[in-house]
């Protein structure tokens, strides 16, 4: 194609998908592919200026207003920022800064800060008072979204002490991570759509008609600009101005630093890049910003973005590849779960070539079939997943992909469970449920037996050497040392491994076997309720969904567990082999400042990763359920916090507690303030 062509391709297809992302808040491709795309056009344009356009979309910002709502031009443009991707790219910025500055590079005082992925929005106050809120638009011109700004929780109505005058606060509007989750499943119990994304279900809330449909959303704005008019009361650095900002009542970014040249910069950067999934929002990147206003105004803009401000994006968790296949797989419990064979592509700094389709429902809802373009995801340690097909105009897909009736491995019927959408291999002697249910038996967060995996688990299965989880603990060295891989010193070692395991507690013992709805967190609170197997297999049902956490489909599954013939074998078979099957009472050295309290914590909490504060309390004799019921002692409300929780809270008469008192709370058990 000649470069002329291939400029007013690119082009059409950047507008294209302007106009899906900014106005229909509906993207159909990921970020990353996109801003390849906007490479590829910039590239194209600077190799080839004959071409070059002031109209092109590469120097334009967003994309113009919808019609929705009344149109408001913005006293100063709200520009976009420059991205860069890497290192090489974010230290050549610091040297065009420095060289700008007549500085050296190790001597920029930046501040750097998280790259919300939500939407830009400007809200005016004058006299104090909040008067008008408008989206970005296409930087100059945006929509007026005022009524529906006045619902979220987090904006103040009024700026206290501000005085007579304008001033413009300008953010991103978003939705926390666990609000985005609750409004899905909201959703889900509705049965309308799922949002694909927290930031299009934030730009598509935020753009009702109705702002009571707005206000029902959980909604959340976080400020990192504060524009005042010329002569207007000044200050001298990025920082004082967000500190003012947080003192009128607005959230600002609380992991926003200073940091003096560019390489500290890069650690910062790559600080978040490893914490973006400890974070209460989601992030796509950093912002990196000159810290002095006065050297800001030194350096100026292009035409669509501020010189003295750079984005790193942060490694893409979305991409599109072509998908080769769709197959099955049969899980321990029977569950015969549909996965994509991709064409590898690198998602996440890792090479993706299966992703989850998780059920038959899904299939259908997200219509992929083999030969799509698809949209693939994977956030941090999470499976990857196939989120939906990308449209392709000109091309014929394959049929609709049918879900078999047969088992894959063992050619039983595959059959759906009442009205859950999982379909389960229901041969209990299928070869598959079995060699997942011995690996996932072994697996670190069970009984954690080292050398047996899932190569091991295949040799014993064929020489015939265990049927079922409780044979492991009857091998003999003997058994093991003639099988391909393993001689007396391998097999000495993986018996002791076993042997070594009969010490777990009940706790891990409840997990390895794998039963229904019982993870890590009920298995730990069930057993500590209990003490021992046979307490547990005692208890009633009431009994059962009185343990804190613990709710009707939770206590029905261990109830149904424990009342099973087979079950009841197993067990018995453990006991003979000397499992202690008891939960040890373990005497602490810390104050049991929260004995049998439960305290949810919502939000980020400075100095604590979620699993450090939910450690904190259980090491105080309390509990950290997910979720606030009647039974919650209180509710510590961090940074970013879940608004169902803290809603939930409110209506229960639950106390909510500021994150500043965490300290406190876990040393005496009580608290100073209350938030209201």
């Amino acid at each position: 194609m000649k470069p002329a062509e291939h400029v007013v391709r690119l082009r059409a297809e950047v507008v294209r998908h302007n106009e899906a992302y900014y106005v229909h808040d509906a993207p159909t491709i990921p970020d990353a592919d996109y801003d390849a795309l906007v490479r590829e056009l910039r590239e194209l344009e600077e190799a080839h200026p004959e071409l070059a356009d002031e109209q092109s979309v590469t120097h334009k910002v967003g994309a113009p207003v919808a019609t929705t709502f009344s149109a408001v031009t913005h006293a100063e443009p709200m520009l976009s920022l420059d991205n860069v991707f890497d290192v090489a790219e974010l230290r050549a910025w610091g040297d065009r800064c420095a060289k700008g500055l007549e500085l050296a590079p190790s001597d920029l005082v930046l501040a750097v800060e998280p790259k919300i992925d939500g939407l830009a929005l400007s809200i005016l106050y004058v006299d104090g008072a909040l008067t008008r809120a408008a989206t970005r638009g296409d930087g100059r011109v945006g929509e007026d979204v005022t009524e529906n700004v006045r619902t979220i929780r987090n904006v103040p109505p009024v700026l206290v002490d501000r005085g007579s005058g304008r001033v413009e606060v300008r953010g991103e509007v978003f939705l926390a991570k666990s609000d985005f989750d609750d409004l899905n499943a909201r959703q889900r119990g509705l049965g309308e759509r799922e949002f694909a994304n927290p930031r299009n279900a934030a730009a598509g809330s935020l753009r009702q008609k109705e702002p009571s449909v707005t206000a029902s959303r959980a909604l959340s704005f976080l400020a990192y600009q504060l524009v005042e008019p010329a002569g207007a009361p000044s200050f001298d650095s990025y920082l004082d101005t967000i500190a003012q900002l947080s003192q009128w009542g607005f959230l600002t970014a609380p992991e926003t630093t200073r940091e003096v040249g560019v390489e500290d910069v890069i650690a910062r950067t790559d600080w978040f890049e490893a914490h973006r999934h400890d974070l209460g929002y989601q992030i796509d990147g950093v912002v990196i910003k000159l810290d002095d206003l006065a050297l800001r105004a030194r350096l100026g803009f292009t035409s669509r973005a501020p010189r003295w401000a750079i984005a790193r994006k942060l490694p893409p968790e979305e991409r599109t590849t072509r998908l080769v296949a769709i197959e099955v797989s049969i899980g321990r419990t029977g569950r015969a779960t549909p996965y994509a064979v991709l064409e590898p592509v690198v998602v996440a700094g890792s090479t993706v070539s299966m992703a989850t389709l998780h059920n038959q429902d899904q299939v259908a809802a997200k219509d992929v079939r083999p030969g799509d373009l698809v949209i693939v995801r994977k956030a941090g340690d999470v499976i990857p997943e196939v989120v939906g097909a990308v449209s392709e105009a000109g091309r014929r897909r394959k049929s609709a992909w049918r879900f078999p009736t047969k088992c894959p491995d063992c050619g039983g019927p595959l059959e759906r469970v009442g009205e859950e959408s999982d379909t389960y291999c229901v041969n209990p002697a299928c070869p598959a449920q079995q060699l997942a249910q011995f690996v996932h038996f072994a697996s670190r967060e069970a009984l954690d037996i080292e050398g047996l995996g899932e190569q091991r688990v295949v040799q014993l299965l064929a020489e015939g050497l265990v049927d079922d989880v409780a044979d492991l603990f009857n091998l003999r060295v003997e058994d093991l040392s003639s099988l391909e891989g393993l001689g007396e010193l391998s097999a000495t070692s993986l018996v002791g491994a076993i042997q070594a395991a009969k010490s777990m507690p009940l706790s891990r013992v409840l997990v390895g076997l794998g039963i229904r709805h019982v993870g890590p967190v009920a298995a730990r609170e069930l057993a500590t309720a209990s003490g021992s197997y046979t307490a547990l297999a005692g208890a009633s049902l009431e009994e059962l969904e009185a343990v804190n956490g613990i709710g009707p489909v939770i206590a029905q599954s261990i109830f149904d567990y424990c009342h099973d013939e087979e079950a009841a074998r197993r067990i018995a078979s453990f006991a003979a082999a000397g499992l202690s099957l008891e939960e040890p009472r373990v005497a602490s050295t810390v104050d049991q400042t929260l004995f049998e309290r439960a305290v949810v914590v919502t939000g980020v909490v400075e100095g604590y990763s979620r699993d450090g504060a939910e450690a904190a309390i259980v090491a105080r004799g309390g509990t950290s359920p997910g979720s606030v019921s009647k039974k919650t002692y209180c509710v510590v409300v961090g940074e970013s916090p879940g608004a169902s929780k803290v809603a939930k809270a409110r209506d229960l008469g639950v106390p909510l507690v500021p994150a500043s008192e965490f300290e406190t709370l876990l040393g005496s058990g009580s608290w100073s303030t209350t938030l209201s």
